[in-house]
């Protein structure tokens, strides 16, 4: 389908940011051309010109947003279209030109005395800026003199190549062969191996698996030298900005205390057996004597799919929340109603869904939407993301309304629990409920037990580096072999194959970030659960972090909805609640 096919009310409401392509063309111009910054040097001492450059920072950061949200966007309606691919490219150059600008900012108030910077927070002029300047405090130590800073903001481009040779390798260069798929000689593909590895056709699963395998084992000496070098580059900045190691400086740079770090890895292994047992469900129900990596994904529940048009989709979704109450299904109504979401697929289009926002506009949200189960909760979750946005932007000033990325996925999976839950009380059909229990099992498994597994491996990866160990395709694959064994039990087979999985995570590029995930679907079954059983109490705490952006530590608002990360209650929740479902899904299957 041509863009140009869709509905209107299909497509998202892009000319509420900017009439017209004429407009940021003349707001881009007028940003490059007015970054006057530099004035504000060796003034920052003094407050009141502190506050002017302050406030002068968030108006120009405020344009910057709207002008990188509209070029992204009109880019990812179809990256086909040069202009487009040319407004990103300006973007980049907006924003490195203005981080030279302000190079200057950090380093001079790290000079300052702690008792001006104290007085700052204390001071109602510095309301909308106390909590960054907490954490300026807090960072002092860490922060380099101004030609440092200087020198490593110049090196940022160089440090991130390995990145980017990976992504070249991933998306480029990867000799994934030909196979035959549905009678058609196609190219093997990330998506396609997605699909096949979800179907129920064991050979056709077998042969995706060791091709794909195959293809990454025959790159593994450049893989292991990229992410050795972007190992090395983690540990680089760890030392340079006078951290102790690679975890502390991410956790740091969250603001977050290393024991929900710790809690959610002693948590995860008290939970093995639960999920070793599930393995030997999988390997029972499917009827194999032996149980491999590519049938972890196979359906154990065949010919279910809840199937609707996107209108009676995002309908469902609607009456699934409803526990949060009238306000927040009149904020979907609104969304739905004012376009904020662009719904097909077209050709040109983006992949996948996302959602994004612009301050004093509102949210927006990309979708593909196709008739699917996981669509339905697709929905439900980028409205989450948007709601979160939206709540944010409406109870903060523009300093603090943007959340960290720590409780980023919170409010998605807030939304996804929910609607799950509300299935499964809908659902008639036994063959349904076995479907979204195997649903929520597999959706625990992959983003709390796997990504933890993978935190885990970044942690003694890096931990072998900061030691002086050098990171060899064999003590590498040897770490990732060993935590699969213990993650998955013996139920199932530990092939070479599996041992190289660390070779295709995009993610181990962005050292210690998969993590989140895995505290951000702890986090959302608890609140989910308080929801449902305290009712309007909870909804009203939920809503306080829904609109607390990033007005103090990421941790402490979590505790605003009533989930403290540094105590091992979460988490040990939800290891029940896999147990739990788990148990019900046995009951259900007669195993």
């Amino acid at each position: 389908m041509q863009r140009n096919e869709v509905p209107e009310r299909n497509k998202w409401r892009i000319e509420d940011i900017y009439p017209n392509d004429e407009t940021w063309e003349k707001q881009y111009d007028w940003a490059m051309n007015n970054m006057d910054f530099a004035k504000y040097a060796g003034k920052l001492g003094d407050k009141a010109q502190l506050l002017k450059f302050m406030r002068a920072n968030d108006d120009f950061m405020k344009v910057c947003e709207r002008l990188a949200v509209y070029a992204h966007m009109k880019h990812d309606e179809d990256a086909r279209i040069s202009k487009y691919t040319a407004y990103t490219g300006k973007i980049q150059m907006l924003f490195g030109k203005y981080s030279g600008e302000v190079a200057f900012v950090e380093p001079e108030l790290a000079q300052q005395s702690e008792e001006y910077l104290n007085s700052l927070v204390e001071d109602k002029q510095f309301a909308d800026y106390d909590y960054q300047i907490k954490c300026l405090i807090k960072r002092k130590a860490h922060i380099l003199s101004e030609a440092e800073e200087k020198l490593m903001a110049y090196a940022g481009e160089t440090l991130s190549t390995f990145q980017e040779t990976f992504g070249m390798i991933d998306n480029a260069d990867l000799p994934l062969p030909e196979m035959e798929l549905d009678g058609k000689k196609v190219r093997l593909s990330h998506g396609i191996y997605g699909l096949v590895l979800h179907s129920s056709d064991r050979e056709k699963r077998k042969e995706v698996y060791e091709k794909y395998y195959g293809a990454y084992n025959s790159l593994i000496n450049t893989i292991t030298s990229t992410y050795y070098g972007n190992v090395k580059k983690d540990v680089f900045l760890s030392r340079a900005y006078k951290f102790n190691s690679c975890l502390e400086r991410a956790l740091f740079n969250e603001d977050v205390d290393r024991v929900v770090y710790d809690n959610l890895l002693a948590s995860v292994e008290n939970s093995f057996p639960a999920m070793h047992r599930y393995m030997a469900d999988r390997k029972k129900i499917l009827g194999y004597d032996k149980l491999y990596f590519y049938d972890v994904y196979a359906p154990l529940v065949a010919d279910v799919e809840v199937k609707m048009s996107y209108d009676e989709a995002y309908a469902y979704v609607i009456k699934g929340l409803a526990p949060l109450g009238k306000e927040y299904q009149d904020l979907l109504k609104k969304g739905y109603d004012e376009r904020w979401i662009d719904v097909e697929e077209t050709e040109g289009k983006r992949s996948g869904a996302y959602s994004t926002c612009v301050n004093d506009v509102h949210p927006y949200v990309l979708l593909n939407y196709q008739p699917t189960t996981s669509d339905i909760f697709t929905v439900a979750h980028e409205m989450g993301h948007s709601l979160h946005s939206y709540f944010s932007a409406h109870n903060q000033p523009y300093a603090k309304a943007d959340y960290k990325i720590f409780v980023a996925e919170v409010a998605s999976t807030v939304n996804e629990v929910l609607l799950l839950k509300y299935m499964l009380k809908e659902a008639k059909d036994e063959n349904l409920k076995k479907y979204l229990l195997n649903y929520y099992l597999d959706t625990i498994r992959a983003t709390l037990h796997r990504q933890t597994m993978f935190a885990e491996f970044e942690f003694k990866a890096h931990d072998m580096a900061e030691k002086g160990e050098p990171l060899t395709k064999e003590n590498l694959c040897a770490v990732y072999a060993d935590l699969g064994r213990r993650y998955y039990g013996d139920a199932i087979e530990h092939d070479y194959n599996i041992s190289c999985e660390w070779c295709r995570i995009p993610h181990f590029y962005t050292a210690f970030y998969v993590y989140k995930y895995a505290t951000g679907i702890i986090t959302a079954m608890n609140i989910a659960n308080k929801i449902l059983t305290e009712g309007e109490s909870a909804v009203k705490a939920y809503f306080s972090f829904l609109s607390g952006g990033s007005s103090t530590d990421p941790v402490s608002l979590l505790k605003l909805a009533g989930v403290d990360l540094t105590t091992k209650q979460p988490f040990e929740f939800a290891m029940e609640e896999f147990d739990n479902t788990l148990k019900e899904f046995e009951k259900l299957m007669k195993i």
